[in-house]
């Protein structure tokens, strides 16, 4: 009996310690007994349960060792977890794939860790030798040299990330953030996110499913994923009509009413505002964010000539050069701008466009840039590109005067994101995801802003649901606080 309730109580005391020290781990105490219960464990074997990669070491509890080893850490953690990526042990099927791995490899599993993969795991090396079990000498049959990885360099600034993300908060969004001289993207920001370091320590199935679940989609890159740009692409559509001759800034529409349409063959379709201002003219309209104004001038400058100014921005190019997938941005579904409805939603920013934020920001980048487009640049060591002209440098500088009065004009969608001292140009946008006009559908807000002065970084934001939130007016109080981080 004295030996039965000696074992019953080793018994219970490794039970409590097994408790224990998943608790301590973070992991589940069914993962770490079906550990422990493998074949080859010894009473004294040493059995790995998780990579401990937190601040400081576990608590000195019975039964846990801990050894060191190297790792890969990712100190932006969420901040930058969709571009970066993450490492893990290779699987049967990269095995499968690449007969050159073996098991207990490393390797890139996302972002851009999977994408430099091989430069920046570089190579294993080895000998093979046959020993004269006699005599002792050594022949080599075969010998291959180590090569170390070599490292990649950023154009994104990790100062300027971090802020992004830390303003971004819990919201549901992204920050793109570019500077349009050269094209160097400094800040790439999706939320929410995840942390790469606990998917390289080792994520438990519980935990992964909770990410995967996530409605909200954290391992989504909402910086190349299409949007429709809303009235940020207003911006656009005037600087073409000034190109053309058609917009001209003192040119006066006399708009009466909220809504509009061209005339009867419209339906029961029509163009809808917010203010209802008698005479507008193109600074108005984009201080004031007019739909129906620019919906007039897009009739005016026609399907054809607005679709050809557009395509000048760039927005069909795959950017191939770039270190992860984005389709071409999309000015309508099919070929060409087929009706009267379309060209008009498709001027003040809706319709069926779609784009990219880094798509937006290069496009953005010429009213900041006195009309030139630069070629997106992520990889330090990669030339930089020429500057495109896509519309003239008059035309881009009467719109960024504009929303220079957008953001100092009382009255200025972008009012709210005023600093003293500096001369800030910006436009927000709401676009409206609905499958019928008279529906109400989930909003997105958008904001892109730059310094009128010194144009050295272009801000492309936008917050996901802002219905009943305060609108455009939520993602500025969203990121302020980045834009003033900027002059700091």
């Amino acid at each position: 009996m004295a030996s039965f309730l000696k074992n019953l109580a080793a018994v219970r005391k490794k039970k409590k310690n097994i408790q224990a020290i998943s608790k301590e781990l973070h992991v589940e105490t069914a993962f770490a007994k079906s550990q422990l219960a493998q074949s080859w464990v010894k009473p004294d074997s040493f059995v790995p349960l998780k990579k401990w990669i937190e601040k400081g070491t576990p608590k000195d509890l019975p039964g846990l060792a801990s050894s060191a080893i190297s790792i890969r850490t990712y100190p932006l953690n969420e901040a930058a977890a969709q571009l970066i990526g993450y490492v893990g042990e290779v699987s049967a099927d990269d095995i499968k794939k690449n007969p050159a791995l073996a098991a207990g490899d490393v390797i890139g599993k996302t972002g851009l860790e999977r994408y430099f993969d091989k430069q920046l795991r570089g190579k294993n090396g080895g000998t093979i030798k046959i020993v004269n079990s006699q005599t002792k000498n050594e022949e080599v049959l075969q010998q291959v040299a180590k090569a170390d990885g070599k490292p990649i360099k950023l154009t994104i600034d990790a100062a300027i990330q971090q802020k992004a993300f830390d303003s971004l908060g819990n919201e549901t969004g992204q920050a793109t953030m570019i500077n349009p001289k050269n094209g160097d993207l400094l800040a790439l920001v999706s939320t929410p996110s995840f942390n790469p370091n606990q998917m390289t320590a080792g994520i438990s199935a519980k935990d992964y499913k909770k990410l995967a679940d996530n409605k909200d989609l954290p391992f989504l890159a909402r910086y190349t994923t299409r949007y429709a740009p809303g009235s940020t692409f207003k911006t656009l559509t005037a600087a073409v009509g000034l190109d053309l001759g058609v917009t001209k800034p003192d040119k006066v529409r006399k708009i009466s009413g909220l809504k509009w349409q061209k005339d009867s063959s419209w339906g029961k379709y029509f163009v809808t505002r917010v203010h209802d201002v008698p005479s507008v003219n193109m600074t108005d309209a984009l201080v004031f964010s007019d739909n129906i104004y620019f919906a007039q001038e897009g009739l005016e400058i026609g399907a054809k000539r607005l679709e050809a100014g557009l395509k000048k921005f760039n927005f069909d190019k795959d950017y191939k050069d770039l270190p992860f997938t984005m389709n071409p941005g999309q000015i309508s579904n099919k070929e060409g701008l087929s009706s009267e409805v379309l060209l008009a939603d498709t001027a003040y920013g809706q319709g069926q466009l779609l784009l990219s934020s880094i798509q937006q920001a290069v496009a953005y980048s010429a009213i900041a840039n006195h009309g030139k487009i630069p070629q997106p640049r992520l990889i330090l060591a990669d030339k930089a590109a020429p500057l495109e002209q896509a519309v003239k440098a008059d035309s881009a500088d009467k719109v960024a005067a504009a929303l220079v009065k957008t953001v100092s004009d009382p009255g200025g969608t972008a009012h709210a994101l005023a600093l003293n001292g500096k001369k800030l140009a910006a436009k927000t946008g709401t676009a409206e995801l609905k499958e019928k006009q008279g529906e109400s559908g989930k909003e997105n807000g958008f904001l892109y802003t730059f310094d009128a002065d010194n144009p050295d970084f272009l801000l492309v934001g936008m917050v996901e649901d802002v219905n009943g939130r305060g609108g455009s007016g939520l993602v500025i109080k969203q990121l302020k606080p980045l834009v003033e981080s900027m002059y700091k």
